[in-house]
């Protein structure tokens, strides 16, 4: 036995070990290298009333930088919209970028314990892919994830969850996050 005790996320294993098999069978890929593979996961965050407000942006940095276990970084406008009183290069959001260890760590999260915790909860929509094998998701609330504090919390905000996969297809990316957990909805077609 190796005394190697690198850390390696549960969901990076079962990639490994479940999703890759799984996809070269549905898929009848010449090689393992083909399977497509999760790339990146952006979560992306607006702050509504960041203009008269500078402190929300500050707000949103710090939740989402706890969410995530990654520092977030503030997003500004590109362009000004007199009727918003928005002018350029204003911080109006947050985003964060996950890849590799975080990116499996916020999935696994995200899949056995925020998304439960949503009211009413009976599945992801699977009508939301773009085209090019990418999936977004909105969450309505920051308080669904267990590293908020709700005392803490002044105003409820959403946020968006992009997930970057290697698929050339909607039908491909839509059975790798399967694989990967996602509860989507049964629907009837």
């Amino acid at each position: 036995m190796s005394t190697n005790t690198t850390y390696i996320p549960r969901l990076a294993q079962k990639y490994k070990d479940e999703v890759v098999p799984a996809l070269v069978k549905k898929f009848a890929y010449k090689s393992v290298m083909k399977a497509p593979k999760l790339q990146k996961i952006c979560v992306n965050r607006g702050v509504n009333g960041a203009v008269a407000d500078k402190k929300l942006v500050d707000i949103a940095v710090e939740e989402l930088s706890t969410i995530t276990g990654q520092k977030a970084v503030i997003t500004h406008s590109k362009k000004d919209i007199s009727n918003f009183k928005l002018r350029r290069n204003m911080p109006i959001g947050a985003r964060v970028t996950l890849r590799g260890e975080k990116m499996y760590e916020f999935l696994d999260r995200l899949i056995a314990v925020a998304l439960p915790r949503v009211r009413d909860f009976k599945g992801i929509n699977e009508k939301s892919f773009d085209g090019r094998g990418n999936y977004t998701m909105g969450v309505t609330e920051q308080i669904i994830f267990p590293e908020i504090d709700i005392d803490k919390v002044n105003k409820i905000t959403g946020m968006d969850i992009t997930f970057v996969t290697s698929a050339e297809t909607d039908e491909e990316a839509y059975a790798l996050l399967k694989e990967l957990g996602m509860p989507f909805k049964n629907i009837k077609k």
